[in-house]
């Protein structure tokens, strides 16, 4: 059964291939120091330094073929072939919170590069579901664990 395609922007795919690029040669030659050194130590068996590197060792190579993947099953959304009548992956917008009276801007990212805290919200997010397919002057309410929150739609834009 083949993975489902990941949808990324030009910038997260970017972004991936750098982190990639970094774990293979900068971590792996940092972790294969530490463990070296620690095997200099003597005995392994209880060696707690040896230990601790090979585990940041197994979570590197781990990442790495996540990150591998993701890239395999990648499909870049061009941001500037975005329909920008309408809300969808790749556009940004702006926002005015009905309850908070206040304007916010968030991007509408696929789920790998979601990051609320820097205002990048998944399309597969409740928030980037309800979005999706929205216009300017629309409003759209959201159920969240929180409650109800809703939303204006103020702008769309890249």
């Amino acid at each position: 059964m083949p993975d489902k395609p990941v949808l990324l922007t030009y910038n997260g795919l970017k972004d991936l291939e750098e982190e990639l690029q970094h774990l293979k040669v900068v971590e792996r030659k940092e972790i294969a120091e530490k463990i070296k050194e620690a095997r200099a130590q003597g005995d392994l068996s209880e060696n707690a330094e040896y230990d601790a590197a090979k585990e940041e060792q197994a979570a590197m190579e781990t990442r790495i073929v996540v990150i591998e993947k993701i890239l395999r099953n990648a499909q870049v959304i061009d941001e500037e072939e975005v329909d920008l009548t309408t809300i969808n992956i790749g556009c940004k917008v702006r926002l005015f919170d009905l309850e908070f009276d206040e304007e916010v801007d968030y991007a509408i990212v696929g789920s790998t590069e979601a990051d609320p805290l820097n205002y990048k919200i998944s399309n597969e997010s409740p928030v980037g579901q309800a979005l999706i397919g929205s216009k300017v002057g629309d409003t759209v309410e959201v159920e969240t664990p929180h409650g109800n929150v809703k939303f204006e739609v103020r702008d769309i834009y890249r």
